[in-house]
C-alpha cells in the first residue's frame, strides 16, 4: 500500500470518529442549524413587512417578494454558522492531549486536520439543507434548474470548505475551547454587514464601501442569481476567487500551525 494510501486511510478513521461524536453530541449542531433558523424567522415575519417594502414587497405584513430575496443570505449564514463547531472541536482535541496521543501512533499527520475539515463539512452541508427546507416551508420559492441548484451546492460547498480551514487554524491556534467559540463569531455576523438582509445600496457610503467589497457579498449576489434562475451574474468570478483565496490561506494557517504545535 502506497503512502497516500496510507494517510487516505487514515482520513476516513478520523472522519468516522469526527462523525460518530457529532452523532453522540448533538447539542452544538442542532445550535448551529436553530440560529440560522430563527433569523429566517425574525427577518421574514417580524421585518418582512418593512424591509420587503423598500426593494419591492409589499408594506404591511409579510411581503412574498423579501423572503426570496433574505433566504440566500440566511442560507448563506447557515455556511458561517458551521464554522464554530470546527473551531470548537479542533481546540477540544488539541487541549485535551489526544492530538499527543495520535502523534504517537503509526498514523498519518495529515488524517487528523483532513478528518475533521471533511467531517465539519458534511455536517454543515446537512445543516444548510436543513435551512433551505424551513425556508421552502415558509415561502420561498427558488425559480432555478437543475444546473441552477448544482452550481449553487457547488458555491456552497466551496465556501464551507473556505471557511472550515480558517476554523480549523482557529482551534489550533485557540488557548481554550471558549476562546475557539468566540473568535469565528464575526464571520457569522459579516453577512449582516453585505447584502444578506438588505442591498448595499441603501446603507451610508462609508458601510455601502464596506458591504460591496467584503467577501461575503460577491458570494449572496450569485447564491441569489443563481436561486432565482437569472444565470451567475456579474459577481461569479469575485465569489469563486474569494473562496479559493480563503481556502488555500486556511489550509496553509492550519497547516503551519499544527506544525507548530507540534514543537511545543
Amino acid at each position: 500500500m502506497t503512502t497516500m494510501a496510507y494517510a487516505a486511510r487514515d482520513a476516513r478513521t478520523m472522519l468516522r470518529r469526527n462523525l460518530k461524536h457529532a452523532l453522540r453530541y448533538p447539542a452544538m449542531t442542532i445550535s448551529v442549524v436553530a440560529m440560522p433558523v430563527l433569523m429566517l424567522l425574525l427577518f421574514t415575519y417580524v421585518f418582512g413587512g418593512a424591509l420587503g417594502a423598500g426593494i419591492g414587497g409589499t408594506a404591511g405584513g409579510r411581503s412574498p417578494d423579501y423572503i426570496d430575496y433574505v433566504a440566500p443570505g440566511i442560507i448563506l449564514m447557515a455556511a458561517t454558522s458551521g464554522s464554530l463547531v470546527t473551531a470548537v472541536g479542533v481546540c477540544v482535541d488539541m487541549t485535551e492531549g489526544i492530538v499527543n496521543r495520535f502523534r504517537t501512533m503509526a498514523i498519518s499527520r495529515a488524517a487528523f486536520l483532513t478528518g475533521h475539515v471533511v467531517g465539519s463539512v458534511l455536517q454543515t452541508l446537512v445543516s444548510i439543507a436543513l435551512v433551505i427546507g424551513v425556508a421552502l416551508l415558509m415561502g420561498f420559492r427558488p425559480h432555478t434548474t437543475p444546473l441552477g441548484w448544482l452550481a449553487a451546492a457547488g458555491l456552497l460547498t466551496l465556501l464551507t470548505l473556505a471557511l472550515t480551514w480558517l476554523s480549523a487554524a482557529i482551534g489550533l491556534v485557540a488557548k481554550n475551547p471558549e476562546t475557539a467559540s468566540n473568535i469565528p463569531l464575526p464571520m457569522q455576523f459579516l453577512p449582516f454587514l453585505g447584502s444578506a438582509i438588505v442591498p448595499p445600496e441603501s446603507m451610508p457610503t462609508g458601510l455601502r464601501w464596506f458591504a460591496e467589497y467584503q467577501p461575503f457579498t460577491p458570494v449572496i449576489e450569485t447564491l441569489r442569481s443563481l436561486l432565482m434562475g437569472t444565470g451567475a451574474g456579474s459577481s461569479a468570478p469575485a465569489a469563486v476567487a474569494w473562496c479559493i483565496a480563503l481556502t488555500l490561506a486556511g489550509y496553509l494557517w492550519a497547516r503551519t500551525a499544527f506544525h507548530r504545535s507540534a514543537t511545543r
